[in-house]
């Protein structure tokens, strides 16, 4: 059953831009102070309610040297652009399982400006994520568990990852379309089964999508529809290959009056086109189509971007041989 309606407001609706992490994907995290800066003042007056300022990666296994700051999300470089934070919006990062150093590099939470740690993982990797979460919710923050690629998981994968999560301290289970592989009518059949989960335990439900169908806010909004309630979206889709669901289309279309649409069309205008203009590239085209249809990763589409090639009956040709 769909949960409200087109004219309603959800009071469990939870907005987060991830347009530094996602889109740092595409720039090697080296957006300047200036940007993020201009970003966390235009999500705070837009009322958004996490915004996610990149990863904890690991410094042994990543050197500093050759990323943006981003990528690593250092405490004193957070601080700098978001001072105390004395915004109701909140500050999170990601830690992947298997890249980050989380019991070294996680002050604890009444010492960090960091409110919100996600965790992402495959889904044979919930038991060190779980881990994670366990650590991560001892030191103070609210959690969430982005289990990736789930479209290539079984639902008895699903059905375990769920269960095991349900037995955690996680506040949030984030469905993840990391291949934009899913329509609105299987999107929202797993998020059913994502919710139907969370009920027993009181946890919320989160959806993150890609565009490489160009399906990524029509999944979003479908997936809303049935109950899910925290919404990831990053401004103009920005993200790796086709991107994600677009921010000003998801606050154009929810009603309530706390999200304003106009404080982020100031940043777009002011600041978006510059990374086009410097050679930073995202967005729907027919490659990342190809890869979403047959459910693959989009590395090999990635590259066919960098090689600035055309040739797309010749890569779809190739992609079927390797299916």
């Amino acid at each position: 059953m769909r949960k409200g309606n087109l004219m309603g407001v959800r009071s469990d609706i939870k907005v987060l831009d991830a347009t530094i992490r996602d889109g740092g994907l595409c720039n090697n995290f080296e957006f300047s102070d200036e940007f993020v800066k201009a970003l966390y003042k235009a999500n705070v007056r837009s009322g958004i309610d996490y915004m996610e300022f990149g990863y904890k990666a690991s410094k042994a296994m990543f050197n500093e040297s050759e990323h943006g700051k981003w990528k690593f999300c250092n405490e004193e470089d957070l601080r700098a652009i978001v001072g105390e934070n004395p915004s109701d919006m909140k500050i999170a990062v990601m830690a992947d399982v298997g890249r980050c150093d989380y019991k070294t590099d996680f002050l604890p939470k009444s010492e960090s400006v960091i409110d919100m740690v996600r965790v992402a993982c495959y889904i044979h990797q919930i038991p060190a994520a779980l881990d994670m979460i366990n650590y991560f919710h001892d030191l103070g923050y609210e959690t969430t568990c982005n289990i990736m690629a789930v479209s290539q998981a079984s639902t008895d994968q699903i059905n375990q990852a769920l269960e095991m999560l349900n037995q955690s301290p996680v506040d949030v289970i984030y469905l993840v379309d990391s291949f934009g592989a899913l329509y609105p009518e299987n999107a929202c059949e797993l998020a059913k089964v994502y919710i139907a989960a969370a009920e027993k335990s009181g946890k919320s439900i989160g959806f993150h999508a890609h565009n490489n169908q160009n399906l990524a806010f029509a999944n979003t909004i479908e997936t809303l529809s049935y109950g899910v309630s925290y919404l990831d979206a990053t401004v103009q889709g920005m993200g790796r290959g086709a991107g994600n669901c677009a921010l000003e289309s998801l606050l154009g279309f929810l009603k309530n009056p706390k999200y304003n649409l106009y404080h982020l069309l100031l940043f777009i205008e002011n600041n978006m086109h510059q990374l086009r203009e410097q050679g930073v590239t995202w967005g729907f085209d027919l490659h990342y189509m190809f890869t979403g249809m047959l459910n693959c990763h989009p590395r090999e589409a990635i590259a066919f971007t960098d090689q600035k090639r055309t040739d797309y009956s010749q890569f779809y040709k190739e992609l079927l041989d390797n299916v």
